[in-house]
């Protein structure tokens, strides 16, 4: 299971830096490659936004 960004994302470029894999992708808000992400989750525990979370 991926994780998702949701719409409170304020694009901060922050959880770029964070992701082993580099699946996430910069926009105006950003997108996780659900095919590349390992669901470590380390993007969700530095997101100031709250904007990331599992897939459901």
């Amino acid at each position: 299971m991926a994780y998702k960004i949701s719409d409170s994302c304020v694009a901060c470029g922050t959880c770029i830096d964070e992701c082993p894999v580099e699946a996430i992708s910069a926009g105006d808000i950003y997108v996780i490659d659900s095919s590349k992400c390992i669901d470590c989750g380390t993007c969700a525990g530095v997101c100031p936004s709250e904007a990331i979370a599992p897939e459901a």
